[in-house]
């Protein structure tokens, strides 16, 4: 059984198009998804609440990404979580916390 340990699966709305870099002979594509759950409050009103996740898919994943996927589109995720923490040029600290992917599948049919 595949490990559990840190396992994320999101499905949701892609926000932007892939953002393609390239090292090497590896190619890196950063994506951001929306998620949206629904609620009723107390009043018995519809509430719906938006979360933005930031992804990142490298490799021969990533090429597929680059052909396929564009802003809007429905897809299916499944990675490991990961945060880090980097240093501005103004001596800023920044957090990140992203999803590496490690498979994802489109949804919603054609565009």
């Amino acid at each position: 059984m595949k490990s559990l340990r840190n396992s994320v699966q999101l499905i949701g709305h892609l926000g932007k198009d892939p953002e393609v870099k390239t090292f090497g002979d590896k190619k890196k594509v950063t994506l951001s998804i929306a998620t949206t759950d629904s609620y009723k409050n107390q009043k018995g009103e519809k509430v719906e609440d938006t979360q933005w996740h930031n992804l990142v898919i490298w490799g021969n994943l990533a090429e597929m990404a680059e052909k396929y996927l564009k802003k809007g589109a429905e897809i299916a995720v499944e990675g490991k979580l990961v945060h880090r923490v980097y240093e501005t040029d103004k001596g800023e600290k920044k957090y990140i916390t992203e999803i590496n992917v490690n498979n994802f599948v489109m949804l919603g049919g054609k565009p």
